[in-house]
């Protein structure tokens, strides 16, 4: 047996549910989804039109010392530039040839052996997020989406420190959005002092489409990748933007977003109430439900799948 990797190495988060804690924070209440193919009206601040900016904002204050620290570390290194190379380090998809099972088994290599809040493994909190999806009755294809979206977290087994891994996405090559968490950190990224960083449009045209925006390097951008031959495209914009809160939870670059963007926004906001808000103590019968899932995998995926 392999041994067990922990993330006490990958500092300084303890654990990296220690992220999505957070966002438990900031967004306290899953927002409400449109039915699909209903263009949602992006609120102005967080989830409750109500709710003024500076009570919104008033979680910087209160934000453990490592979540900030997280953030200062995020909003310093993840560049334009710095993003690009990494989807050229890892898009070839060369490192592994394996099945998605035999990959959820090669994550649970990952412990987060300091959360004080869950002992649960790595594949657990999958099961977790696909049985929820399963006994509301959602889509197949939708519940294999919540099975493997979390599995671009390989990348913290391959060397990545945290802040290259998780943390919210958001766009590059172009100004900062203050809608960001933490803006103020991104005051020292080296292309804050970039001219063609400077705009709201930066390097890109208007309505030009999600898809020719380069993100922040993360866990959603690789799987996606990984995936995208074989989910239908509601399924891959869960993957490719269910971290990108400054969209779809603050309505932050939407000068860049077309029509089919727009569309596909009720599908990211549907999985996010399950990501977020599913994450029990309650284990999952990993015995038990491994048949249901090898067939449900089988019947998108190939036998083995490049990482």
């Amino acid at each position: 047996m392999k041994p067990k990797i922990s993330t006490q190495s990958n500092q300084p988060l303890a654990s990296l549910d220690e992220w999505e804690d957070f966002l438990k924070e900031v967004y306290p209440q899953p927002a409400p989804a449109p039915a699909a193919g209903v263009t949602k009206k992006i609120p102005s601040v967080g989830t409750d039109p109500e709710k003024k900016q500076e009570e919104f904002r008033s979680y910087e204050t209160n934000a453990r010392p490592s979540v900030r620290e997280f953030y200062r570390l995020n909003h310093l290194n993840q560049t334009h530039d710095f993003a690009l190379a990494k989807r050229k380090e890892y898009l070839g998809l060369n490192r592994l040839h394996m099945s998605v099972w035999e990959a959820m088994e090669y994550l649970n290599q990952l412990v987060d052996d300091s959360d004080p809040d869950t002992d649960l493994s790595q594949l657990q909190h999958l099961l977790q997020t696909a049985e929820a999806m399963r006994r509301d009755g959602q889509p197949r294809w939708m519940i294999l989406t919540g099975l493997i979206h979390d599995l671009g977290k390989v990348l913290c087994l391959w060397g990545e420190p945290q802040w290259a891994v998780v943390g919210d996405t958001f766009a590059t090559g172009c100004a900062f959005s203050p809608k960001n968490v933490f803006p103020q950190f991104f005051a020292e990224n080296p292309d804050s002092k970039n001219p063609r960083f400077q705009t709201p449009n930066g390097i890109y045209e208007p309505g030009c489409g999600l898809e020719k925006v380069v993100l922040s390097w993360g866990h959603d951008e690789y799987i996606y990748n990984v995936a995208k031959d074989y989910l239908p495209e509601e399924g891959l914009y869960m993957l490719r933007y269910h971290s990108f809160y400054p969209w779809h939870r603050e309505g932050a670059y939407d000068q860049f977003c077309n029509a089919k963007d727009r569309s596909m926004m009720p599908w990211v906001l549907k999985f996010n109430t399950y990501d977020l808000y599913t994450k029990s103590h309650e284990s999952p019968d990993i015995t038990k439900l491994k048949p249901y899932y090898l067939e449900l995998i089988s019947e998108f995926f190939p036998a083995k799948v490049r990482w």
